[in-house]
């Protein structure tokens, strides 16, 4: 059984995926990678074809269902004692990994996100108030203080995330992993990382109406 499953859910990320599987594969731990190509219609899925390693499992969609769907299919086909979701997109730096581990094993957390704020605002205008004004809000309704409820990296151990039978398709699977993880008592560590932010020009994929849809899923699981 692997260490650390590596959940790498893409779409059309033909420029950077080769690259991510290679960041990915050097950092020094028993591991496996999981892609899951959520129907892209660009090359990724022709380059993912081409790559072939013992530790690497390559999982297609016929279509697009969404970055929750991707994600739920990683969880599903992981083995190992942790779990992390790594977008596609080079925006994070596997070289975190460690000291995200760290923290579980060392800190005592169930859970551990990567901050990328800590170090002041990163990524554009409309990105970062969005960001802030969900977090806030998630803050709000859950009694919580999590300065960034929205990064891609959230380690946990794969008991726990397959515990909480996680359903969400979209972008809101943030939103009810976190809900779920607080409702069951869990201790939520954040732990700052690099961050490189794209632009929307070079391929930024959340848009106002995924936010709009985040925002009721943040007053649905906090009901509900």
């Amino acid at each position: 059984m692997p260490f650390l499953s590596v959940i790498i859910p893409v779409f059309n990320e033909s420029r950077t995926i080769a690259d991510i599987i290679e960041k990915v594969d050097a950092i020094p731990l028993e591991k496996e990678l999981i892609v899951v190509d959520d129907g892209s219609t660009d090359e990724t899925g022709a380059i993912l074809r081409t790559r072939r390693a013992p530790n690497l499992k390559i999982i297609h969609h016929p279509t697009n269902r969404g970055k929750g769907a991707a994600i739920l299919t990683g969880i599903a086909n992981a083995s190992g004692e942790l779990v992390i979701i790594q977008d596609g997109d080079l925006e994070y730096d596997p070289s975190d990994y460690l000291k995200l581990i760290g923290e579980i094993q060392n800190g005592g957390a169930d859970i551990v996100l990567g901050n990328r704020f800590y170090s002041g605002r990163k990524g554009g205008l409309i990105q970062v108030c969005g960001n802030g004004t969900l977090t806030g809000l998630f803050n709000a309704l859950f009694g919580t203080n999590i300065r960034d409820c929205f990064t891609c990296y959230k380690l946990t151990k794969r008991s726990v995330i397959q515990k909480f039978g996680l359903k969400s398709r979209g972008f809101d699977i943030e939103i009810e992993f976190l809900a779920k993880a607080i409702r069951s008592g869990m201790k939520i560590s954040e732990i700052p990382v690099s961050y490189t932010p794209r632009t929307y020009s070079e391929g930024k994929k959340i848009g106002f109406w995924n936010g709009i849809g985040v925002l009721l899923s943040v007053v649905k699981y906090r009901v509900f």
